[in-house]
């Protein structure tokens, strides 16, 4: 960049150009949604380390992976149900109103709590549905805030805050625990959703102007009446997208599975299985999970803040999808041998930072090129129930392998297999980025 054109940025410009290619009269936009997202994703983790210790410590890792079959049967009905809704509002009441419907539940849980009743296994159910759909919405949202341009160079910025905000509240949510109890974690939670709410109603006002007054105006409308799965099945494009969330789902979910037995049997070794124990059990599964959470958000951060744009900015969208697949094959193929605890856990690190960071924003960025009604009726039902039928089909692939008595290696052997059909759907998905790209 020369001095002058160095000269000519603004300071918003100027501040965030080692971050992303952000413009003058979209830099307030780009940072409030930035925040917004901080904000979704350190509620979700305080929200996510209370599910680890409400499941883990009264049903145990397979309790855990089963329970996920339950999401997706749920998601049969909400996400037709969202369509529905918007349908008839338009998209700033959409998203506020899905905010404050899923934050209300939280008083619900607090009031269970206290009345003594177990929640671990309803609360995983509502926090799995939660954590995909307001996800869905938050980033659709984005996706129809901004231009495929704009987008291309702003979802990096965007990505930092999601990947701060999971950090953070990472971090947050093990001192909580220690301090004042798990039930405050949802408390915490419950204020940051009402907070992002109100927050996604200023995003919208300082959006960057569309200067075709038509194309502006229609973007405040309600959606159109096709429905999501419909979208998705008449079009290969969204298709692909679909199976992309499914074969993610289930090679990240084996590995979760693996990785909580593994802390489980830890616990148990350390303070007995008995219920006079329970209060310790909670209280190492919860630090356990809280260092494992914020090592891999601080990892994820740092891959968001100073790699993801530039991955983008040398292979494009398309070519970025075929790191983590490669990533998680290599990683899956040394497991073919008996793997260490301490291996495991610096694998799972790197899997989940790459799939919150560069995984995540690249996924994102697919919806660029799509219409507003696939944005959010179709990312909805990708992702929630696509991704939900990942979990259903890991949980039938514990269910088999617990009754044969599956060793780590043969599960990392099953996982080989899937991350080779992973990267062959990326390939096919990058064929039809390119036409979906040339006509939008």
């Amino acid at each position: 960049m020369s001095a002058a054109s160095g000269q000519g940025r603004s300071i918003g410009e100027r501040l965030l150009s080692p971050i992303a290619d952000v413009h003058r009269d979209e830099v307030v936009s780009a940072v409030l949604m930035t925040l917004v997202m901080f904000l979704i994703l350190a509620s979700y983790y305080l929200l996510k380390t209370a599910r680890e210790i409400f499941i883990l410590s009264e049903g145990g890792a397979e309790v855990k992976s089963y329970s996920s079959a339950g999401q997706a049967i749920l998601l049969l009905m909400l996400v037709p149900a969202y369509g529905a809704f918007a349908s008839r509002v338009n998209r700033i009441q959409l998203v506020q109103w899905v905010t404050l419907f899923f934050a209300a539940h939280l008083v619900l849980f607090l009031m269970a709590i206290g009345a003594g009743w177990h929640v671990g296994v309803p609360y995983f159910l509502w926090l799995g549905i939660f954590n995909l759909m307001v996800m869905a919405q938050y980033w659709a949202f984005a996706a129809d805030l901004y231009t495929q341009d704009q987008g291309k160079r702003i979802f990096p910025l965007i990505g930092v805050g999601s990947s701060l905000g999971a950090w953070v509240g990472s971090l947050r949510a093990g001192q909580i625990v220690e301090r004042v109890g798990t039930a405050r974690l949802l408390v915490a939670g419950a204020v940051l959703l009402v907070v992002c709410s109100g927050l996604a109603r200023l995003v919208n006002a300082k959006r960057p102007r569309d200067p075709d007054a038509t194309t502006a105006a229609a973007h405040d409308k309600p959606l159109g009446g096709a429905g999501g799965f419909s979208l998705i099945f008449s079009d290969r494009y969204l298709l692909l997208i679909a199976l992309l969330a499914v074969a993610i789902n289930v090679v990240n979910t084996s590995g979760e599975y693996l990785f909580g037995r593994y802390v489980v049997e830890a616990a148990n070794a350390a303070h007995g299985s008995g219920p006079e124990a329970a209060a310790a059990r909670e209280a190492m599964i919860g630090s356990v999970y809280s260092r494992f959470f914020s090592t891999v958000n601080l990892a994820g951060f740092l891959l968001q803040m100073f790699v993801v744009s530039r991955v983008f900015r040398f292979l494009g969208i398309g070519r970025s999808l075929f790191i983590h697949p490669i990533v998680a094959l290599s990683g899956y193929l040394i497991m073919l041998q008996a793997p260490s605890i301490t291996f495991m856990a610096y694998f799972k690190v790197a899997d989940n930072s790459l799939d919150y960071s560069l995984g995540n924003t690249t996924r994102q960025a697919l919806w660029l090129p799509t219409s507003r009604d696939a944005k959010y009726k179709a990312k909805q039902a990708v992702d929630s129930f696509f991704v939900r039928t990942g979990d259903v089909l890991q949980a039938g692939l514990v269910f088999v392998g617990e009754k044969l008595a599956l060793a780590v290696p043969a599960f990392a052997g099953i996982n080989v297999v899937l991350a080779g059909a992973w990267l062959v759907i990326v390939t096919l998905l990058n064929r039809q980025l390119g036409d979906k790209s040339a006509a939008a």
